[in-house]
């Protein structure tokens, strides 16, 4: 029995490092201020600053809300009152060549400061609304999607 131990555990690291590698973390909230929440896995949650960001969450402030948030390549994205976006990818890996930021506002207001996947792989970061997809230069853009009922 004692044998099967050391076993029973490599297959147990095998199977677990694959899905801790799906949780790191792609940013964080920076200033939380009113009602905002961050829907992870269709649940929503109360935000506040400090709270981690994962791909395929999506964040909501209500009509008093607003929210920053810092990415881990330094892109800084902000989103006003009354306002929806999915971070629908994010990978920072230079040293891999591997480099992806895709997000897309439903609704609201939302302002972004690109970091380094922006200067290093424009053609990698990509903002989209129900309209239009933005591609970015490396730079600083504002963005405002009307129109849009819940």
């Amino acid at each position: 029995m004692k044998r099967l131990v050391p076993y029973a555990a490599a297959v147990w690291l095998a199977v677990s490092i694959p899905a801790f590698a799906s949780d790191i973390h792609v940013g964080s909230v920076k200033t939380a201020r009113g009602a905002a929440s961050i829907i992870r896995n269709r649940v929503p949650m109360e935000v506040k600053a400090g709270a981690r960001l994962f791909r395929n969450d999506s964040l909501k402030t209500g009509s008093d809300g607003a929210l920053a948030m810092v990415f881990r390549d330094d892109t800084l994205l902000s989103i006003g009152p009354d306002s929806e976006i999915a971070v629908k990818d994010f990978l920072f890996s230079p040293a891999e060549g591997k480099l992806s930021f895709v997000a897309r506002l439903l609704k609201g207001t939302a302002a972004c400061v690109t970091g380094i996947i922006g200067k290093l792989s424009p053609e990698s970061f990509r903002f989209e609304t129900p309209v239009a997809n933005i591609g970015i230069r490396g730079t600083s853009f504002a963005v405002k999607v009307e129109g849009q009922e819940d």
